[in-house]
């Protein structure tokens, strides 16, 4: 017989974080509140660790998980309890939870995290820690995090996980980096490994687990676009364009990529368009993302203006080709939000007359850029400049 139904004041619905050690790691709460809920959702893998508790209708998670969504708010004021792995609220279904459930209607109960119990086991401080999550998420997006004395914890998408880690490390020549598999940590058959990427030889890996990872790199690692004789005009650019948390950026001229793909290493929420009128320099720009770590640079394949229609509008454009032509810079202002910025670069003499007429009309920044290198000269050495480059920055009101 199920107990009546408790609930908190308003708080109906309990996050309940479960860990490997199951019912033994969860507090009296914990466990009253999944005896007297009405309705208890996890995976299969939770609802089989909390088993011996739950009295009430079961609901195993579907795919995609948003389809339990309806049938949770059905439930609203009743006791309901969502089962989690470790802390809800760190990479886990807490934040699609708190999407429809007002935070003071539950409540939630973490376990310690896969990156919490990971820490722990290395002995590496978690404030020193690159959480990176590889759950459902392109592998590739972990490059942009391998740096030199780095240490960082990724969670598994599966047991394959960790070799095809290993295998993507080793085509950037990283051979010489360490790797630890943590395996069903908290529970009875926690299991830790060591290898480095070259001669990794980890086998028989549990779904669960979580991986650790020490950068080892090549001096090279990141001459990668062939274009670094341009990173001082690029530092500037990004500076212009300002991201800003979650924002959106249309790259328009995308070439290589080089603006789009900064833009988006900045911070991880961060989200780029890139549209290229040429199918060869659309192929290098997402080569470039792909190898950089930013794989989920988006580009669109045409020709400005006509390829902007229908886009998501942009917090920040930078058009580096096509200002010869009014109606891109004419759609890419339409486009762009409220207090969004517009950045141009120019290095003909027509398409900085152009920009010289916008600054006129619209007002905003008008700046040269130059840069010089030292070379040989002779025996001895001198200054080479590069190509000035007039750059154009606004924002609109």
């Amino acid at each position: 017989m199920v107990e009546p139904a408790i609930c908190t004041g308003q708080r109906w619905l309990s996050i309940i974080g479960i860990g490997e050690a199951g019912v033994e790691g969860l507090s009296s709460v914990a466990c009253q509140l999944i005896r007297s809920a009405e309705l208890v959702v996890g995976g299969a893998r939770h609802l089989e660790l909390a088993s011996e508790l739950i009295r009430g209708r079961r609901l195993a998670w579907p795919s995609p998980i948003s389809d339990a969504f309806p049938e949770i708010e059905h439930h609203r004021g009743r006791a309901v309890v969502v089962l989690a792995s470790g802390d809800p609220f760190h990479f886990g279904v807490g934040k699609q939870i708190a999407g429809f459930v007002p935070a003071d209607e539950f409540i939630c109960l973490p376990q310690p995290s896969a990156f919490s119990l990971a820490a722990a086991r290395m002995g590496w401080p978690l404030q020193d820690v690159v959480p990176v999550t590889l759950h459902g998420r392109a592998l590739n997006g972990i490059i942009r995090h391998l740096q030199p004395g780095a240490r960082i914890l990724a969670l598994s998408w599966d047991s394959a996980t960790p070799r095809r880690l290993a295998e993507l490390l080793a085509t950037h020549r990283m051979g010489q980096s360490r790797m630890a598999v943590l395996e069903a940590m908290g529970g009875a058959r926690e299991r830790i490994r060591h290898a480095t990427v070259s001669n990794f030889d980890i086998e028989d890996i549990q779904p669960l687990n979580t991986i650790a990872i020490e950068p080892g790199l090549d001096d090279d690692f990141f001459e990668h676009d062939g274009q670094l004789t341009k990173r001082e005009i690029r530092a500037v650019t990004l500076s212009s364009l300002a991201p800003l948390q979650g924002q959106l950026l249309w790259d328009i001229g995308l070439g290589a990529g080089s603006v789009a793909i900064e833009w988006l290493l900045q911070h991880a929420s961060l989200r780029a368009i890139g549209i290229e009128a040429r199918g060869d320099r659309a192929g290098r720009a997402a080569r470039n993302a792909a190898a950089l770590g930013a794989p989920e640079l988006e580009i669109v394949q045409g020709a400005a203006p006509e390829a902007l229609a229908g886009l998501a509008r942009p917090d920040a454009v930078f058009i580096g080709g096509g200002m010869m032509d009014h109606g891109v810079f004419d759609a890419a202002w339409s486009a762009l939000k409220p207090g969004g910025r517009l950045v141009a670069n120019a290095v003909s003499l027509e398409t900085e007359v152009r920009l010289a007429g916008y600054f006129q009309q619209m007002g905003g920044d008008l700046v040269r850029l130059q840069v010089a290198r030292a070379d040989r000269v002779g025996a001895m050495s001198g200054w080479r400049p590069a190509m000035p480059v007039t750059q154009w920055r606004v924002r609109k009101p």
